[in-house]
């Protein structure tokens, strides 16, 4: 998605990916885990494509996902462990959302680690 405006192939469904709003990179971005530099050369999937990082958002706006991997289902983490990646994830999405919907430079989409705590 980063080099052109009609999206990239999820590299799991092999459907597109087709705006930053369902974008599994972007979210990754928006976290500060992926660099701008690196948005080109990373794999590209929607967000409820990467169980593992969708199962953490809980959101009206967002079906709840339940991850295909027994070892990375949230079910198996400490409830504090638990709450604190839904609260990273449901914030980073929300800013995804906001993001898309604004006019707000793409180098200011990172979340700052106070927004994140």
């Amino acid at each position: 998605m980063a080099l052109c405006d009609e999206g990239y192939r999820c590299d799991r469904c092999r459907e597109y990916v087709e705006d930053i709003r369902e974008s599994e990179l972007y979210l990754r971005y928006v976290l500060g885990v992926v660099p701008a530099e690196e948005l080109p050369r990373e794999p590209e999937r929607h967000i409820r494509c990467a169980t593992e990082f969708a199962q953490f958002i809980v959101d009206e706006g967002f079906p709840p996902v339940a991850c295909d991997d027994p070892a990375l289902d949230k079910k198996g983490l400490p409830a504090e462990v638990r709450a604190m990646q839904e609260r990273i994830f449901t914030r980073a999405w929300r800013r995804l959302q906001e993001c898309f919907e604004s006019a707000i430079p793409m180098d200011e989409y990172p979340l700052r680690a106070e927004d994140l705590a």
